[in-house]
């Protein structure tokens, strides 16, 4: 059994406000909140909002709402990323100052019809862990006068990582120390796979990965927990922690609460929502049942 010894210990719940709160919700901020009480650590709330175009104050009410519901506390102020834009730019400026940021300019429709033309040839298209078709090359390689004469154009674009360029920088392998339900131990990272993840869009000043890893620096969080579905990520969580000079968590992905049709749980299912149980007479004690706690 792998052992991390970790001093005062530090977890977080981090929910999106774009929906109610369902089991597998419930799954991870209890077993942060369990696993904070058992190690005599310290238990935080981060509300994901860089969305806001769909992240909403109601939403958020219901969060913090469905976390008292269950027996949860956590300590205040509540860590809020609309709040913290700047600290995000300063990370991606940090990134583009290293040459390791460039300007990409193809919309999903450009690239979904890339890649069926591609497909319909008989070829494959390499995809990310998550079956996402990678990034094409081609604004990789345009040249700085055309990057400029586009942004002047008001062409709209997001900010992309050059992950080849990272690699190169970076000059070693990945790893991170992993305690949960699938592979434990020092599990090889492979940030490659992603591709030209995007850092920043035009209607989102950060994107999950590069926020979540300046959140959990700037909260000094030292044991993430969260669902395997995010297991293939922290491969690119990692590269951006060591080109950011960021410290590296422990990580710990749990089981994923699975609904009828065997996929994830999605915020769109109400018959899971915490409300709605609460409402069908269920307490906290039925609800770790549920989960399997």
């Amino acid at each position: 059994m792998l052992t991390i010894q970790v001093d005062n210990p530090v977890y977080r719940f981090a929910p999106s406000p774009n929906g109610f709160l369902h089991l597998g919700h419930a799954l991870s901020a209890l077993l942060n909140h369990d696993m904070a009480t058992t190690d005599h650590g310290r238990f935080l709330l981060r509300i994901e909002d860089i969305d806001l175009a769909r992240c909403t104050p109601e939403f958020e009410a219901a969060i913090y709402r469905d976390l008292a519901w269950l027996g949860l506390d956590w300590e205040r102020p509540v860590r809020r990323q609309s709040e913290h834009f700047d600290a995000y730019r300063a990370a991606l400026d940090r990134l583009t100052d290293m040459d390791l940021v460039y300007p990409a300019f193809l919309t999903r429709s450009d690239v979904k019809a890339r890649v069926a033309a591609k497909e319909a040839e008989g070829k494959l298209w390499p995809r990310d862990p998550d079956g996402s078709p990678l990034y094409p090359e081609d604004d990789r390689h345009r040249s700085k006068a055309e990057r400029q004469s586009l942004i002047g154009s008001g062409v709209k674009h997001a900010f992309r990582l050059d992950m080849a360029k990272a690699l190169r920088l970076l000059g070693r392998p990945l790893s991170w120390t992993e305690t949960g339900d699938g592979r434990r131990g020092d599990i090889p990272a492979d940030p490659s796979a992603w591709g030209d993840v995007i850092l920043s869009r035009s209607d989102a000043p950060s994107s999950y990965h590069l926020s979540v890893v300046v959140d959990d620096a700037m909260q000094g969080i030292t044991r993430v927990v969260r669902g395997l579905d995010l297991f293939e990520a922290t491969a690119v969580h990692r590269l951006l922690q060591e080109l950011l000079d960021l410290p590296e968590p422990v990580y710990h992905h749990h089981r994923l609460i699975l609904g009828p049709d065997g996929r994830k749980l999605s915020k769109s299912e109400g018959s899971t929502g915490l409300a709605a149980l609460r409402n069908q007479g269920l307490d906290p004690t039925d609800v770790r049942r549920l989960v399997g706690l």
